[in-house]
């Protein structure tokens, strides 16, 4: 196992090497993200620190709620490394009607890809990871977190406010742990006109699983249901959302 210091190294030299080159992994990765994933079905994206521990509320709360929605037919995607991230794939590895899925990422420290998931993508580069991780879900769960876990927050903030993104709802989990953000935000933003009063709308600040649960799935029919309006019954997209999934209970 590579230490710490010989793999700075091989970032720095990843860094000074010729543009031209990288061009052909960052290729590499968006092919590999959609290939694996573009037929995926009704997923669910749950972001998380990957320092949490097993004892944790939290990492308990993602451990539940994957499971909650695997039994109700949902993919589980995750970053496929350590803490709530184990946690979420943990909920959903044991239903095999579902794939748990993470998406891992080549960091010098700290990421250390689970053992619970049914489908491993590594990628190379954080942005095309983080496409992949927003491109095919349908909803993504924020729980507690460091900076990764903000740095996914706001740029799924940001794509659902600019539209690049409809139909997908962020539901933040930890109430008391994100208030003085949810705050600030409220208090800051909205009142300095640095965003609009609207876009709180795009996030459902709640501790409430089953009201997740319910939400989501009410999203479902909904994003069915426009698929169907604009004429895109016969896509790939539509076919894998509306496909029969067996809801059942994990023994």
């Amino acid at each position: 196992m590579k230490n710490k210091a010989d793999l700075t190294k091989k970032y720095v030299k990843d860094i000074k090497s010729a543009d031209v080159w990288s061009v052909f992994k960052i290729i590499a990765d968006f092919v590999k993200g959609f290939d694996e994933l573009g037929e995926l079905g009704p997923s669910v994206t749950i972001f998380g620190s990957a320092r949490t521990d097993k004892d944790n509320v939290y990492y308990k709360e993602a451990q539940k709620l994957s499971s909650m929605l695997a039994n109700r037919g949902f993919n589980i995607i995750t970053g496929g490394g350590p803490g709530i991230m184990e946690a979420a794939n943990k909920g959903a590895y044991t239903n095999k009607d579902i794939e748990s899925i993470g998406l891992n990422i080549d960091l010098p420290f700290e990421q250390i890809t689970n053992k619970y998931t049914s489908k491993e993508l590594n990628f190379d580069y954080f942005f095309s990871r983080k496409v992949m991780l927003v491109k095919y879900s349908m909803a993504y769960v924020i729980l507690p977190g460091g900076f990764g876990t903000l740095d996914e927050l706001f740029e799924a903030l940001t794509l659902i406010q600019t539209r690049k993104i409809t139909g997908v709802k962020i539901f933040v989990i930890g109430v008391e742990f994100y208030k003085p953000l949810m705050e600030f935000i409220e208090n800051k933003l909205v009142k300095e006109n640095m965003i609009d009063a609207d876009d709180l709308q795009i996030i459902r600040l709640t501790d409430n699983l089953e009201c997740i649960v319910q939400e989501i799935e009410k999203s479902l029919e909904d994003q069915i249901s426009v698929l169907k309006e604009v004429g895109l019954e016969e896509t790939t997209y539509f076919k894998s959302l509306s496909s029969p999934r067996e809801c059942k209970i994990n023994e």
